[in-house]
């Protein structure tokens, strides 16, 4: 390994959000662990990710069910096994429900999402403070979303409940840890197109969905342009209790304002439904 190289630990860095960041932290000379919840979805995103590394950096990932503790325990372990250290931890994680109200989600989406963002974030919350301790150093962002600052919308009770915790999560950690060698922060990438976020395409009410877009098309952003920002801003920290917000309030409010006098119609083509899915 070369000397001062860092490593880095995404959890569900096999799609989405995830798999971006590892791929920027790559681009940047930084040893990348990634996890999801298969080994055959790890080697893939492995194969992908393989040809950014620069500069010494190595890519490892291992399959890891976040809601497991144990298998977050062995997720560090292979870590420190691989790279001899982690430096910087990032619980990206995560899992959306349809946007339906929440007499209507299936119990166990309830469950599952519950226990993917919450359950999940804190076991790597967990693992990652006592390991980093011990090492004496570190840096540990959990993920921010839809429901952190309390608002609220259609068919997101359940998904905005869990980002609401773990916002009031993550100030706990701030100041519990103040003390310690470790860094504790937030991540906020605003709303991304991903898999997670077009879930809901032919799912909802046609006219509920045209609502959706709408917003999406105003100010939502692709994976490739909010990772490179995010993983920059990450190297760069040095401040415990950093809030790495992409889309903030008054960057928001803009696109909104700019909105009325510049088109957004179209900006994410995959939005839109197909003839079957207009249908159903």
């Amino acid at each position: 390994m070369v000397a001062d190289q860092k490593t880095v630990v995404v959890t569900g860095g096999t799609r989405g959000i995830g798999h971006g960041l590892a791929q920027e932290f790559l681009k940047r000379g930084t040893n990348v662990v990634i996890c999801g919840r298969s080994q055959g979805a790890v080697d893939s995103a492995l194969a992908e990710l393989n040809p950014h590394a620069v500069g010494g950096a190595r890519v490892a990932g291992t399959p890891c069910d976040v809601t497991q503790y144990d298998q977050v325990v062995a997720l560090w372990d292979f870590s420190k096994k691989e790279f001899g250290t982690v430096d910087i931890w990032i619980n990206n994680a995560g899992m959306s429900n349809t946007r339906f109200p929440i007499g209507r989600l299936p119990q166990d989406e309830v469950e599952a999402v519950t226990a993917v963002n919450l359950i999940g974030t804190m076991n790597g919350a967990q693992v990652a403070l006592n390991g980093m301790t011990e090492q004496g150093h570190g840096a540990l962002y959990n993920f921010e979303g839809f429901g952190s600052n309390g608002m609220k919308q259609f068919g997101m009770s359940l998904y905005g409940c869990t980002k609401f915790g773990l916002t009031y999560f993550t100030k706990a950690l701030i100041k519990e840890t103040k003390d310690s060698p470790v860094i504790v922060g937030y991540m906020s990438p605003g709303i991304v197109i991903t898999d997670l976020s077009m879930r809901d395409r032919g799912k909802m009410a046609p006219d509920r969905w045209e609502s959706v877009k709408k917003v999406f098309n105003i100010i939502a952003d692709r994976v490739e342009t909010v990772t490179p920002w995010l993983v920059e801003n990450v190297l760069a920290n040095n401040k415990h209790g950093a809030r790495i917000a992409w889309l903030t309030g008054k960057k928001a409010a803009g696109r909104f304002i700019k909105s009325r006098f510049v088109s957004t119609v179209g900006r994410f083509p995959e939005l839109e439904l197909t003839d079957d899915q207009e249908a159903a």
